[in-house]
């Protein structure tokens, strides 16, 4: 690792087109799993102008009213201004969602199917997984993106709670960090973008958001006479969310994940039951690393494994502390594998994935979320006396 380097991070809020889409698309699977857990689901929503289309595999016992499901995301959001062509009562809503293939169903379900060479429940797909963890914040997360998250965060509820009246749904955050030694020692960058009102100066933007916002919610020590504040940068954000740009399910993974700072698997998260690999071992891969952590293991940690569609058990498991390990990765790996099942059907178990908790992980990242552990059980550290034991 070089003793000095800047690295960067973004997060983008509810407002934003993908953000959008997402919410949907995860408030649909809520909505499934609410009525009927063992919901089979892969819903994609597209969104441009006043169109939304919500297409993908769904097969469930639940009565879902998707036109309900999704106005009441986009009202939840905050579109609902009349000076904005996209707004929760007037968006034209195509669906076109068709039952999951039965080919992917023999695979994914537990029983036995010709060619399949066992009854457990397999992978719902192929695919590569990675879990990260690391000791710069609280969170035992990379500190650009934690910090990102944050700003965005704070400008929603700003906007919800109507300090001003001027904040629009759609927003962007940037948060740009210089390590010496591997530890982060002072923000160089700080960039936010928010919709507005047309009637706001940008002064006035500029001022509230530094004042109100960044020296708020960033850590004073890390904020320095150099930092650099670029507020709305192009000077006019009037137009926003999908009549400004196309939003899409799955297209902001890295804002999901760990900002670049940890690899990705390539496979999306929203809209997505946990019998999709995809999104269940990416949030078993968090967890395995933040509990290896957590232990003291390492300082930074990366968990990769991958799969075979219709096969239980992982092709590959790879623990990755890029040096800072206190005990040998070699018994690491092994106490990983004692302590974790990675077969579809126990991750399931182990992180009670078959309920309606979703919605509450589309945005700010589905990691790093410490304030409600009963739903997002993959922030937990409760495995490290296991681990330590099995060490």
């Amino acid at each position: 690792m070089p003793r000095s380097f800047i690295f960067s991070s973004e997060s983008v809020g509810e407002g934003h087109p993908d953000k959008v889409c997402d919410t949907i698309s995860d408030a649909v699977l809520d909505a499934c799993l609410a009525q009927d857990p063992k919901s089979r689901v892969a819903c994609e929503t597209y969104a441009k102008s006043n169109i939304v289309v919500v297409g993908g595999e769904i097969t469930t016992g639940a009565k879902v009213h998707y036109d309900e499901i999704v106005r009441g995301a986009i009202r939840e959001i905050g579109y609902v201004n009349e000076d904005d062509i996209f707004h929760a009562d007037k968006v034209f809503l195509m669906n076109i969602l068709t039952a999951q293939s039965p080919d992917i169903a023999q695979g994914v379900d537990e029983r036995e199917a010709d060619g399949k060479g066992h009854a457990e429940q397999g992978a719902g797909d192929q695919g590569l997984m990675f879990g990260y963890a690391c000791n710069e914040t609280p969170e035992l997360m990379p500190a650009p993106i934690m910090f990102a998250h944050r700003l965005g965060r704070e400008v929603t509820r700003l906007r919800k709670a109507g300090v001003v009246n001027w904040l629009r749904p759609d927003a962007k955050s940037q948060v740009s960090v210089r390590y010496e030694d591997g530890k982060p020692v002072e923000i160089t960058n700080v960039v936010i973008s928010t919709q507005h009102a047309e009637s706001v100066k940008h002064s006035e933007i500029r001022d509230f958001l530094i004042c109100e916002v960044i020296k708020k919610q960033l850590p004073s020590h890390l904020l320095t006479a150099k930092t650099e504040f670029l507020i709305n940068p192009t000077g006019r954000f009037v137009v926003g969310g999908p009549q400004g740009d196309t939003g899409l399910t799955g297209r902001k993974i890295i804002v999901d994940t760990y900002g670049g700072m940890g690899r990705h698997g390539g496979g999306a998260f929203s809209g997505k039951d946990p019998s999709k690999v995809d999104r269940s071992a990416a949030y078993m891969g968090r967890y395995v690393a933040k509990n290896i952590v957590a232990a003291g293991f390492a300082a930074r940690c990366e968990v990769q494994f991958a799969y075979a569609i219709g096969y239980p058990d992982p092709v590959s498991v790879h623990i990755d502390t890029f040096g800072t390990h206190t005990v040998d990765e070699e018994k690491i790996e092994a106490a990983v594998k004692a302590v974790f099942s990675f077969k579809p059907a126990r991750i399931v178990q182990q992180l009670n994935l078959l309920r309606p908790i979703y919605s509450k992980t589309t945005n700010y990242g589905h990691f790093g979320k410490i304030d409600d552990l009963d739903a997002i059980t993959w922030e937990r550290t409760d495995k490290v006396d296991a681990l330590k034991a099995a060490i």
